[in-house]
């Protein structure tokens, strides 16, 4: 650690538990609030849409819906989405699903406030005024409803931009694990696979601190426990909500100490081939790892504690395997694939490797990479799809 602590930024308020959506009406009405702008993408709106609209009604509250967008969020959902805002006079904005969801929800409850501030310059400024905002994720991965980053792509130039200021941090986080219980395998792998590689990389960060160490350290923990247990049990409702803590200390541990080289290479490998942004993450992170082996050697020692508390894998060189392994039992390198063909892989690089170095988080590594080292990153990972 090479970095003194002077903020360490947090949500308000944190409901952890099953059944917790139940006090949804309860936590707009501390906010004074009384009509829902709620960000929800028309899967989860099927599975939770007229719940919410019970809880609305007992707790006498309005609600507007907008689902009107797919994937991954980008600059147009966030104009139409604060448009729509404006005109339905909501006072509150409620994410629910994902970090797509909970990323535009962010978004929109500052844009709406800011028609003439663009996203890349909100990070510039001291203040930024903005709805206030409940987050609800249905997948325990991205950590978004603790964080103050909203990744949004330019849908002119296919660039993620992740605006990071402390205002975006959401009022308050409802945890229903509940909510999680039906995600695919996949999706759950994935997601926990990202929320690893954020407290992973928060651990390893120039940035890290002693607080964001322990709650990056006890997150991976969890993930080395109920990661594989949840894949295999998708109805643990108990590993279920281990996750979604997992996640949410994962998130303020990032959000405070920053992320590194594998988010950095991994989101232009999402954006240029559409992959799940937590499934490029998982991707990239074992090549990543053995970059920095030399230089983090203590600290992914720890990692290795962390993630197999047997005893039995103590080494550095340890954390990159067991994350391998927890890539290969997920059959991520096989979904991975599904995306891409070796040779537009190949052809790609160059531009890969331009969009990683000038993305954000390559300050962050404890040994700055060059456009050889993302290379070299690339490369073995075609090496093991492929």
């Amino acid at each position: 650690m090479n970095h003194l602590i002077s903020h360490l930024y947090f949500p308000n308020q944190i409901r952890l538990g099953a059944g917790s959506l139940k006090e949804l009406g309860e936590a707009v009405q501390e906010l004074q609030a009384s009509h829902m702008f709620i960000v929800i993408s028309l899967s989860v709106k099927k599975q939770v849409g007229d719940a919410v609209r019970k809880i609305a009604r007992d707790a006498g509250l309005k609600a507007t819906f907008f689902s009107d967008y797919k994937g991954e969020p980008n600059t147009h959902h966030v104009q139409k989405a604060s448009r729509i805002l404006i005109d339905s006079q909501a006072d509150c904005v409620v994410a629910i699903g994902g970090g797509s969801a909970i990323d535009l929800a962010k978004a929109v409850a500052a844009a709406a406030k800011n028609p003439a501030v663009t996203m890349e310059s909100m990070k510039t400024l001291a203040d930024v005024d903005r709805f206030p905002l409940i987050a609800i994720p249905t997948t325990a991965g991205t950590g978004s409803e603790v964080t103050k980053i909203s990744v949004i792509t330019d849908e002119k130039t296919r660039v993620k931009i992740n605006p990071g200021h402390p205002r975006l941090i959401p009022d308050i986080a409802i945890l229903d694990p509940a909510l999680t219980v039906s995600l695919p395998k996949p999706i759950t792998a994935f997601t926990g696979m990202d929320a690893l590689a954020h407290a992973m990389e928060a651990y390893v960060s120039t940035l890290a601190n002693p607080i964001s160490d322990v709650l990056a350290l006890e997150a991976m923990s969890l993930i080395g426990t109920y990661l594989p247990a949840v894949y295999e049990k998708p109805d643990d409702l108990e590993a279920r909500e281990k996750m979604l803590l997992a996640s949410s200390l994962a998130g303020i541990a990032f959000s405070n100490a920053s992320t590194n080289l594998a988010h950095a290479a991994a989101r232009p490998l999402g954006a240029r081939f559409h992959i799940p942004h937590g499934l490029s993450v998982a991707l990239v992170l074992p090549y990543v790892m053995e970059f920095g082996l030399d230089v983090n050697q203590e600290r992914y020692q720890n990692v290795a504690r962390a993630l197999d508390q047997t005893g039995q894998n103590q080494r550095a060189e340890d954390a990159v395997a067991i994350v391998k392994k927890l890539n290969q039992v997920f059959n991520l390198y096989e979904l991975g694939k599904s995306f891409m063909h070796k040779q537009e892989l190949v052809q790609a690089i160059p531009q890969l490797v331009r969009d990683a170095l000038s993305g954000n988080g390559i300050q962050t590594n404890r040994k700055l990479p060059n456009e050889d080292d993302v290379t070299e990153v690339y490369a073995r990972l075609i090496e093991d799809l492929f």
